[in-house]
């Protein structure tokens, strides 16, 4: 049997991948569309076409990927992912023709999309079901949010100094890092039987429609999280009158909040109440929406930061955990299901929160968002239910 040394060692080079993956993905996610319409000089609906491709064409990708990693455990996907994402960002500063924009968009640059849950699923089996693998979810996650939090500032000053191919092309310097990285990690071997069978309430024998359900509600509320990353810049600088600063602001509060609730989780005991605590945190971010909505400044702003921090971390790490868990042994379709819903809530966010802006106003939207969690939390707790989700063979 691994012991606990061994089973620790791959940590580091996971968590460094983790968070070199999320620092080149924030800094482009960060200035894509500014680069779309003033560089690129692509008009709004190019615009929203162009940053929903990587979702689109990631999806696909991340299936394709989880497929080959399930029947056979490797680091080559995910390196391989990062470095064909670092080639299309090379790639993509060289062009403004929205054709080919969108072809390198949905194809190079959509792999970094599947490179996110091939570390994932590549943490889970390298490390076990011991309470090292276990914990590996929430671990990963605050290192994905700290980039999330350094990422936008390093970008910032590459710009400053190198313009958007500055940006592009430091961004495929730290994926090819990734990549490198990532083949430092031993090579999956076979999990070893567990000795003591761990209790879960969600496993192989998980019904189709259950896992249907949780896909959708995972969807929900990243579509409530995305939209409401549209209109709360709107709500804070045209609705509240505050500067362009202030939602920077928010945005490092949040990813703070996010980093500690990870941590926070990773020292929960496993199967803790997970079911009622990711019902929860959706329902976390419906009141930070409310509470978003009643602010007449930026103390109950920067207050409301707190929910949506936590909710966010919650679903990210403990709602990882749980698929993999409901999917097992099936890690890569767990972490590709997980990763699809996201890619799924974000595109729907990129055409309706647009939209829903337009013709209900800032504010209004954010309530929406709001609902939409709670619909999110309800679904989750209705695909968790033990008459739908099955026993555990």
């Amino acid at each position: 049997m691994t012991g606990n040394r061994s089973q620790v060692g791959p940590f580091p080079a996971l968590a460094a991948a983790v968070l070199l993956l999320g620092t080149a993905d924030s800094m482009v996610g960060s200035y894509l569309v500014l680069f779309a319409a003033d560089e690129a000089r692509l008009t709004p609906v190019q615009v929203g076409l162009l940053t929903s491709a990587p979702a689109a064409g990631g999806m696909v990708i991340s299936l394709v990927a989880a497929r080959r990693f399930d029947r056979a455990p490797t680091r080559v996907y995910a390196a391989g992912a990062a470095a064909l994402g670092a080639l299309g960002f090379v790639l993509l500063p060289g062009t403004s023709a929205f054709p080919l924009l969108l072809l390198i968009a949905g194809t190079l640059v959509a792999a970094v999309g599947a490179a996110f849950p091939q570390l994932f699923a590549l943490a889970r089996v390298v490390l076990g079901d011991g309470s090292t693998g276990r914990r590996s979810a929430p671990l990963l996650r605050s290192g994905w949010s700290l980039a999330w939090a350094v990422g936008p500032l390093a970008g910032a000053a590459v710009l400053a100094t190198a313009g958007y191919t500055g940006i592009f092309w430091t961004a495929a310097a730290v994926l090819a890092l990734t990549a490198v990285v990532t083949l430092t990690v031993p090579s999956p071997r076979p999990p070893a039987r567990e000795t003591v069978p761990v209790r879960r309430d969600a496993g192989p024998s998980a019904r189709p429609a259950a896992v249907a359900l949780l896909v959708v509600a995972v969807m929900l509320f990243y579509l409530a999280t995305y939209a409401g990353s549209v209109a709360l810049p709107l709500h804070v600088t045209r609705g509240l009158g505050l500067p362009a600063s202030a939602v920077g602001l928010l945005y490092s509060a949040c990813a703070a909040v996010e980093v500690v609730a990870a941590l926070a989780l990773a020292r929960l005991p496993a199967r803790s109440g997970e079911r009622w605590l990711i019902a929860a945190a959706m329902g976390a971010f419906a009141a930070f929406c409310v509470l978003a909505v009643l602010a007449d400044g930026m103390e109950l702003l920067l207050a409301a930061q707190v929910a949506r921090g936590v909710a966010i971390a919650v679903v990210g790490a403990a709602g990882i955990r749980f698929f993999q868990d409901a999917l097992a042994p099936a890690t890569g379709r767990a972490m590709a299901l997980y990763s699809n819903a996201n890619a799924a809530g974000a595109v729907l966010a990129g055409g309706l929160a647009g939209l829903a802006v337009q013709h209900w106003g800032a504010p209004a939207t954010l309530l929406a968002c709001g609902a939409t969690a709670v619909a999110g939390g309800a679904t989750f707790v209705a695909a968790t239910s033990p008459g739908l989700l099955g026993a555990r063979r």
